[in-house]
């Protein structure tokens, strides 16, 4: 499937001015941060050649685009939340506090999102008896959300949010596993690999783990 402009067309002519692709990087690793990668366009015609999901791509041809994708849009960034927050908050949560911090990094009136997949974790749920809590990341209001299935294979803007994630999160990873050479992750990038998991039964979790998911029992 080739990327194109439709779905942000499509919202350009409803009267958006700027439209966010959105997608998420390392939601069901094991280790590290979940990612959100974040594009902002104005109307335009063109996108960087090759331009695709980022897991259709080699790692060079995702480090290539790069520098094409730099001056793609009107701003692009990438927000993480930590292993230590996704054990406290719980993943759909995590994907929503990285989310914001990347749109407040680039700081830009976004009228409207295209996201990735079938469920908008991006939006707050509605506010409940437990609401006030302390979780500031659920006292933000986001902008109205399309969800387009495969949009990372069809909106140029979400396939863009999925390399600049992709990208940074790998780097992330291989950084960190100069700390922790024994899981693998400059090979795994903190999923759940035969070698990951083989060590985790030895070594047990890291503080980069995510111990409220369902990891190997360290064998005695």
């Amino acid at each position: 499937m080739t990327v194109s402009l439709a779905h942000e067309r499509a919202l350009w002519d409803a009267g958006a001015r700027l439209v966010a692709g959105i997608d998420e990087v390392g939601r069901g690793a094991l280790a590290g941060p979940v990612s959100v990668g974040v594009v902002v366009l104005g109307p335009c015609e063109t996108w960087p050649e090759g331009l695709t999901d980022s897991k259709l791509l080699t790692a060079a041809r995702r480090e290539a685009l790069m520098e094409p994708l730099s001056t793609f849009g009107e701003g692009r960034a990438v927000g993480h939340a930590s292993a230590g927050e996704i054990d406290a908050v719980g993943i759909v949560a995590a994907l929503r506090l990285a989310a914001r911090r990347a749109l407040e990094e680039i700081a830009l009136p976004v009228d409207a999102v295209l996201l990735d997949g079938t469920h908008d974790w991006l939006t707050p749920p509605p506010a409940d008896l437990f609401s006030g809590l302390g979780d500031d990341a659920e006292e933000w209001e986001a902008p109205p959300v399309t969800m387009v299935v495969k949009g990372d294979r069809a909106c140029a803007s979400i396939a863009a949010g999925s390399v600049i994630a992709k990208v940074e999160r790998d780097a992330l990873m291989a950084a960190a596993h100069a700390d922790h050479p024994a899981y693998g992750w400059d090979g795994n990038k903190g999923y759940g690999a035969a070698a990951h998991l083989d060590a985790l039964r030895r070594l047990g979790p890291s503080p980069l783990h995510r111990v409220s998911w369902r990891l190997p029992t360290r064998e005695a």
